[in-house]
């Protein structure tokens, strides 16, 4: 089945495109929070105290909320939280002076982010079927390029054309209409979950998925650290339109990378295939510690980007194994909010090994990193082979 086909199923258009858009303001916020509160004579020091703040709440919010989907309804939770996360960024955005309202803003905004990530991989099994979930999740892993694409120059033109608070009280307009046209379709309305006996630690309860999901979150290490290792390359060298256009170069790479795992049948196991991307993409940011000439770099951010979705891909299947009766929302936003520790940490550990030793050290020990990540998944791999000899990819 082609990626056209899959889209002409009934509702897969519409949820994937209504993701998109509910989703758009996890690629915006903080860019525009940030534009809005300099605009405001705000320091960076409060701004990035802000931003901690968004970033944590997030993490800890999507399990919470991912769980209680899990345990009623993906409408109804969907619904609420939008409307309370979109609330708390108007008001941030109209009393961007005010740090207390800010900073509770950012806290409820960041807990009550709608997972509309999660909850879309829990519906593509019964929209498109096993055989075609690979596939499915290829094209998942494209809408989430797109996000970051086009996230930031949707800032950049609101900014240019109102203000800085007009592009921040957009990612809550976006952030309502995508999620209430995803919550108000049928399969959305009609999953439900079903009877967990995990307990308090619901998906954890699996050391398998623990292990895979902690080796994610190492191998992506590096990629939190590509903007700052990218941003002293540009400036040490004659990169036409800045770091960004590497960046996007980067981001070319993902989704010919998502597009290109979606149309290949695969024979080896998936734990063989996670183990494999985790090396590759860990070698080829190793690659850009290098710093060598221009056109090479655009080739190495591009071969680092293009290695990222197949391995997120590869995690969603090894999820839907992995996660016990009734978690699977939850695991998601498990991986969701690992992956955003890993590529948090590597922006903290690239800084600061930047600021102490330079760009190519900063690059070096962040690629590093990415291989205790494959070693992880190494282990996982070996335990899963023993609990099921025969793997079925």
């Amino acid at each position: 089945m082609s990626y056209l086909d899959l889209l002409r199923i009934p509702s897969v258009a519409r949820l994937l495109l209504a993701a998109i858009v509910g989703r758009l303001p996890t690629s915006m916020v903080a860019l525009a929070l940030t534009l809005t509160l300099r605009e405001h004579g705000i320091e960076f020091r409060f701004i990035g105290v802000a931003l901690a703040v968004l970033t944590v709440s997030h993490a800890v919010g999507g399990p919470a909320l991912s769980r209680l989907i899990d345990r009623r309804s993906q409408t109804t939770v969907l619904t609420g939280a939008a409307v309370v996360s979109s609330t708390a960024v108007v008001t941030a955005a109209l009393q961007p002076s005010n740090r207390t309202v800010v900073l509770v803003g950012m806290a409820v905004a960041g807990f009550a982010t709608p997972p509309l990530e999660p909850c879309l991989r829990a519906l593509w099994p019964g929209l498109v079927g096993q055989d075609n979930l690979q596939r499915a999740y290829s094209l998942d892993a494209v809408g989430q390029e797109v996000i970051f694409v086009a996230g930031p120059m949707l800032v950049a033109v609101t900014v240019a054309v109102w203000s800085p608070a007009a592009a921040l009280m957009m990612t809550a307009v976006l952030c309502l209409l995508g999620t209430m046209v995803f919550a108000s379709s049928v399969p959305s309305r009609q999953w439900r979950g079903v009877s967990s006996s995990a307990g308090l630690l619901g998906p954890l309860r699996s050391p398998l998925l623990v292990v895979m999901l902690l080796g994610v979150a190492g191998t992506v290490v590096p990629i939190g650290a590509l903007s700052i290792v990218l941003v002293s390359y540009a400036e040490q060298n004659a990169v036409w339109g800045g770091a960004s256009v590497l960046l996007v170069v980067s981001a070319t790479g993902a989704l010919i990378g998502a597009l290109t795992m979606g149309r290949i049948q695969w024979k080896t196991a998936a734990t063989t295939r996670i183990v494999v991307f985790s090396a590759c993409l860990g070698a080829a940011y190793l690659l850009v510690a290098t710093l060598a000439p221009v056109w090479a770099m655009a080739a190495i951010v591009f071969v680092a980007g293009f290695f990222l979705p197949p391995l997120l891909v590869i995690a969603f299947s090894l999820i839907d194994e992995l996660a016990p009766p009734g978690t699977i929302v939850e695991a998601f936003a498990w991986l969701v909010t690992l992956f955003a520790v890993g590529s948090g940490a590597g922006s903290a550990i690239a800084g600061a090994v930047q600021d102490m030793a330079g760009t190519r050290e900063a690059a070096a020990t962040t690629a590093g990193l990415a291989f205790v990540g494959t070693v992880l998944l190494v282990l996982f791999r070996r335990a899963h082979t023993a609990r099921v000899p025969t793997l079925v990819s």
